[in-house]
């Protein structure tokens, strides 16, 4: 059985072949959930009953927050970036891979969203920080690299 390296789980700004990295991250989560509706009546015998309803996805990620790379070339795919682009000057969803784009055969999980929240946090000493929710719209596919 072969174990998912965490590391090899990103998160891609854009789809196809116009993604790229969200700069810096270290760690993203992706959020499923299914709601239900319930259907309990007089016949139910006293329990409960539901069916399905709404699903709903978000994606979390963090990171190291940065304005430019190693050899003080600014970054066009930080943190920063997507509140200008999506948030801030034009309020667009968000496209979006998750998983490892590079790998042939990995799943990827791919979709839009809006970027509902963002933090940038920075202690004493510290590494800055940022952090930002995707909430998605629409359909989430998983797709095979």
């Amino acid at each position: 059985m072969a174990i998912l390296n965490g590391t090899e789980l990103k998160v891609y700004s854009g789809t196809g072949s116009q993604t790229n990295l969200v700069a810096f991250a270290q760690n993203c989560t992706l959020t499923v959930n299914q709601s239900v509706r319930e259907i309990t009546n007089k016949e139910s015998a006293g329990f409960k009953e539901i069916l399905e309803g709404l699903r709903d996805f978000t994606i979390d990620v963090d990171g190291a927050y940065a304005w430019s790379n190693g050899s003080n070339s600014p970054i066009s795919d930080g943190a920063d970036d997507l509140i200008d682009t999506n948030v801030l000057t034009n309020r667009q969803p968000v496209s979006f891979t998750f998983g490892d784009n590079q790998t042939t055969g990995d799943n990827n999980y791919t979709g839009s969203g809006f970027i509902t929240s963002m933090s940038l946090t920075g202690g004493t000493e510290d590494t800055a920080t940022y952090s930002f929710t995707i909430e998605g719209t629409g359909i989430l596919d998983r797709v095979e690299v």
